[in-house]
């Protein structure tokens, strides 16, 4: 890739760790470009930051880790997004606080894509695990870019389900993009890396500190049109993201649970303070006023095809709705045919369980 020439000088400040994004904006507009910025004098440095902020600018000698990062950027797949490049997301410019740089990891081009953040606890249980999954990835189908953070749980679900969709995904990290948090999520970074985009606005090298997640947690929400919360524990770093989505002017949802579980009350806690309450994925398509990709029935190749997403595990009527993409009314329909053709059972609580009859005439 090209690498524009003033690069150098915005890596330069993005590794004064004491410059924090809203201090680096105001030097942007009061100097203009980042050269001014490292040329100016400690006097004109001092009107706009305290001055170990501008100790720090003024001592700046890391040619070392600027051409670490340089070297970085000519590789293939690999970017920094400023808030001077037209690739950077234009969503996050309508944010409070955007990030002055990010660095990119993969398509850059997901970043102005439509997008839902999915959330919840790393803690998360099978249940969450697999609402997550598949929430994610009819979104994924509809057409929509997941957006999370590569943390354990309900992140590590929601872009699996959206890579198994027919979209992408893009995972914000609270380190640099070349350390994997946590390391058991490696191979899944690698297939995200491939098929979406890996972000995160620290530098090369920077560990996940704890403080770093909760800045991370304004660009997830940032990034996307709706913030989707799976489930939640009192308080969580969830709830934060969900705080920052209502605050940016997006659509805030929750998958409600029992109310005896702890990780449902965070969702609940969202719900009373006006978060939408949803139970299929459509009820977000629907909600942010996207057209839902679905499959027409006539494509599914009559009903049998409808086999494939019942498996031979019990399956609710939602479920079988959320997988397929159809609406209630054409899975039904499509249900009752394969039961009167003994191929589908009915079981107590309204699930279905697909009936193998030994014949290989399917």
């Amino acid at each position: 890739m090209q690498i524009a020439s003033d690069t150098a000088d915005w890596i330069s400040l993005g590794l004064v760790t004491e410059l924090r994004p809203a201090a680096l904006r105001g030097l942007l507009a009061a100097f203009g470009l980042p050269a001014n910025i490292l040329s100016a004098n400690r006097g004109q440095l001092a009107r706009h930051v305290a001055d170990e902020v501008a100790e720090k600018i003024l001592s700046l000698g890391r040619e070392r880790q600027i051409e670490k990062t340089l070297d970085w950027l000519s590789q293939d797949g690999h970017a920094l997004a400023t808030l001077a490049d037209a690739q950077y997301p234009q969503l996050l410019l309508q944010i409070p606080d955007p990030p002055p740089m990010l660095y990119v990891l993969g398509d850059a081009n997901h970043l102005n894509r439509p997008a839902l953040a999915i959330v919840g606890s790393r803690n998360a249980t099978p249940q969450g695990i697999a609402n997550a999954r598949n929430f994610a990835k009819a979104a994924s189908d509809a057409g929509l870019i997941v957006v999370s953070g590569l943390a354990s749980g309900i992140d590590t679900a929601a872009h699996e389900g959206a890579l198994a969709g027919s979209g992408g995904t893009v995972a914000v990290l609270g380190c640099g993009v070349d350390i994997v948090y946590p390391r058991s999520n490696a191979a899944l970074a690698k297939r995200i890396e491939s098929r979406g985009t890996i972000i995160s606005e620290f530098a090369l090298g920077m560990p996940p500190l704890t403080a770093n997640f909760p800045r991370r947690n304004r660009i997830i929400s940032g990034l996307s049109q709706g913030c989707l919360v799976v489930e939640a524990a009192l308080p969580s770093g969830s709830l934060i993201t969900a705080r920052l989505a209502a605050e940016q002017g997006r659509e805030v949802f929750a998958i409600p649970g029992s109310i005896h579980a702890p990780l449902a009350r965070g969702c609940h806690a969202l719900i009373r303070q006006g978060a939408k309450l949803v139970e299929i994925a459509e009820d977000i398509l629907q909600e942010l006023h996207l057209n839902v990709n679905r499959p027409d029935p006539k494509i599914l190749e009559s009903d049998n095809a409808l086999l494939q997403y019942i498996g031979y595990d019990s399956c609710s009527l939602d479920m079988l709705t959320l997988r397929s993409g159809l609406t209630a009314g054409e899975v039904s329909e499509m249900l009752l045919t394969l039961e009167l053709a003994q191929k589908v059972g009915r079981l107590p609580g309204g699930l279905y369980q697909r009936i193998d009859r030994g014949d290989k005439s399917d």
